[in-house]
């Protein structure tokens, strides 16, 4: 063989040498292994969850070949700032990178209104590549209200805008929610499959359910993972997945034992059409057919979620937002009329009278606002996020802060009139005021009950199911004939002596939750139970005395919306975005709309012909109801 022919083979065998390498490095960078951390349940109280997170930290560092540690949510067990920071002091030992999202149990109960996790941990979304991978983490819980799990619009824009950029042909996509995107789990969970199903989407990764479980959200994949806790067993653990060429890989790795596999899934597989997926399990609206006189009269789509009921002051409408936003709309025609920024969540509903819109923020303020023209008039400081709502009784606004702090305020000029400061828990309620008493629920499981004219106090009641979860503090409560009533997680109906705070009477027997309103004439009190019904007590007896209950059939019901009586109507609405109404003396189902599939904040109808409605999906709108429905049989 000559020398040219050699040099030639050489050159040949060289150039393949390179293309095998360059492919197999190639494939070495598209692999590696990564941790999901969720449901830890930091309790401060708790020393096995701190434990459990321990351990896990400590395994995770000594095991070698890990890029990542993913934590999708339910980081604390009460929303609770010392154990967010507990938990970071403990996962910033990991001597890898962490990526942190929320999960419920920080958007359902927090005393700062959930801006303590952002504090802690300097951001509520992220993004980041990994090795030609594209993960991106959010929230879907809604916040303050309990519901189902609830992707915020303002979330859903920001993942469509990350899609977009990476493009159809991009990089390949893991989603990391703390909620599976299921129907029962997320209410508005098409909106973001069908956002996200044209892009190379190949796994939703989470956790919520405690246990390993492998899904399909509409056709997507999706891994659910087990809960850092060792809840029953000797030890905790955490779950590993791989990435190979072609494939994810999903690890159970106990504290001490070795990786147990659990499923996995092709990467090159489509799974999935670009097309919306299947009709059959989305939300059913055929209930507008039946009940075709009732209309949507006007509505704006905000496109930030709400988390208040629109407060209403001659011709116009208030809501607050999730972005801290208040903003009037005329009430004719839903028309933007102004808008003045907090910079932070508002999540009590407002009020207004005198020309004077006043809100809390979670920016630790208390605003007052010029009604016509949305300029600040007024600013109260207090100590923490206020996320109480605002009642308005003879130019004086009551109104509870996260600061364990109660105050009265001249709503002219701003001045506090007194401040109750003894509150253990904190506040988002709208309170009970009457002629001389101030009447509220705190998360501390305790009611309160405050001298009107110097904030005194009069009574303390904590006579519910001890914990701090089983609080009447979401309740609205209501008074008459000498008693105060209350509907609390327990799923009990209260009623108190107004005087002396004792219990009169307390009952189990309808299964309510969190939801109570009055008649006019003072003589019923409504409340949803969890199951399809609305149920209707006396106010007069001693004893706990049911007068009607109807089956609106509106399914499992927990969403903390008060029902409302207007003109001989009791107005509801649900977690699922019903809003129905009922002649109060009967319990008979007059009519029911479906607005969406996210909860309804509580309704505030004008008459029984129109209907003010604001929901989380960031809709704020008007109900034009046919008064011929009123007249029939």
């Amino acid at each position: 063989m000559n020398k040219t022919a050699n040099f030639a083979d050489k050159i040949k065998y060289i150039s393949v040498f390179l293309l095998l390498f360059l492919s197999l490095s190639i494939n070495a960078a598209g692999t590696f292994r990564f941790v999901l951390l969720t449901d830890i349940h930091i309790n401060l109280l708790s020393p096995t969850s701190i434990e459990d997170l321990e351990n896990s930290v400590k395994q995770i560092n000594q095991t070698n070949d890990i890029d990542f540690i993913l934590v999708s949510g339910d980081i604390s067990d009460e929303g609770d700032a010392g154990a967010l920071k507990k938990a970071k002091e403990i996962l910033d030992k990991l001597t890898r990178p962490y990526y942190i999202i929320m999960g419920n149990h920080e958007t359902k109960w927090s005393e700062s209104g959930v801006t303590d996790f952002k504090k802690i941990f300097g951001y509520e979304r992220f993004r980041f590549e990994h090795k030609g991978y594209l993960f991106l983490g959010f929230n879907t819980g809604p916040i303050i209200r309990m519901a189902l799990g609830h992707i915020a619009p303002e979330d859903i824009d920001w993942v469509k805008k990350e899609l977009n950029e990476n493009g159809t042909n991009g990089k390949p996509i893991f989603l990391i929610t703390h909620y599976p995107l299921l129907p029962g789990d997320v209410d508005n969970w098409y909106d973001l499959t069908d956002v996200v199903r044209k892009y190379p989407v190949k796994a939703f990764i989470g956790g919520h359910y405690h246990s390993n479980n492998f899904f399909n959200y509409d056709g997507i994949p999706g891994f659910i993972s087990r809960s850092n806790l060792r809840d029953n067993k000797p030890v905790g653990g955490y779950s590993e997945y791989e990435i190979t060429k072609d494939s994810i890989i999903a690890y159970e790795h106990n504290i001490g034992s070795s990786c147990r596999r659990w499923a996995a899934i092709s990467l090159t597989k489509v799974y999935y059409s670009t097309q919306p997926g299947s009709d059959s399990i989305r939300p059913n609206f055929e209930v507008n057919i039946k009940y075709p006189k009732v209309k949507e009269d006007w509505i704006v789509q905000s496109r930030v979620g709400i988390y208040s009921s629109p407060a209403v002051y001659k011709k116009y409408l208030y809501t607050g937002d999730n972005l801290g936003h208040l903003i009037c709309y005329t009430l004719a025609h839903g028309k933007k009329v102004w808008q003045f920024n907090c910079g932070s969540r508002i999540l009590g509903t407002p009020a207004a009278a005198e020309g004077i819109v006043v809100t809390g923020s979670t920016d630790n303020k208390i605003y007052g606002i010029n009604a016509k023209t949305g300029k600040q008039i007024w600013c109260v400081n207090a100590n923490a996020p206020v996320l109480g709502a605002v009642k308005i009784m003879d130019n004086i606004a009551y109104i509870g802060a996260s600061d364990h702090t109660f105050r009265a305020i001249r709503i002219k000029d701003g001045t506090i009139i007194w401040e109750y400061n003894q509150v253990k828990g904190y506040i988002e309620t709208l309170p009970l005021v009457t002629k001389d008493k101030v009447i509220f629920g705190a998360w501390d499981n305790t009611l309160y009950a405050l001298n009107r004219d110097n904030g005194k106090e009069i009574w303390k009641w904590a006579g519910g199911h001890p914990g701090m979860h089983y609080s009447p503090a979401a309740v609205w409560p209501v008074e008459a004939n000498g008693k105060v009533f209350i509907a609390d997680p327990q799923r009990a109906l209260t009623a108190i002596d107004i005087n002396t705070g004792n219990t009169i009477w307390r009952t189990l027997r309808s299964m309510v939750r969190e939801t109570i309103a009055l008649s006019a004439d003072k003589k019923r009190i409504y409340s949803k139970t969890m199951n399809d019904s609305v149920v209707c007590y006396s106010t007069l007896p001693n004893t706990p005395q049911e007068v009607w209950a109807s089956n609106v059939g509106f399914g499992y019901e927990h969403a903390p919306s008060m029902p409302v009586e207007k003109d001989g109507v009791v107005f509801g609405c649900t977690k699922d975005g019903l809003v129905f109404a009922l002649d109060n003396i009967t319990g008979r189902v007059i009519w029911k709309h479906k607005i969406g599939n996210t909860l309804i904040n509580t309704v505030v109808p004008l008459n029984k012909s129109e209907i003010l409605f604001t929901n989380t999906n960031g809709a704020v709108g008007k109900l034009k109801i046919n008064k011929t429905l009123y007249s029939s049989k």
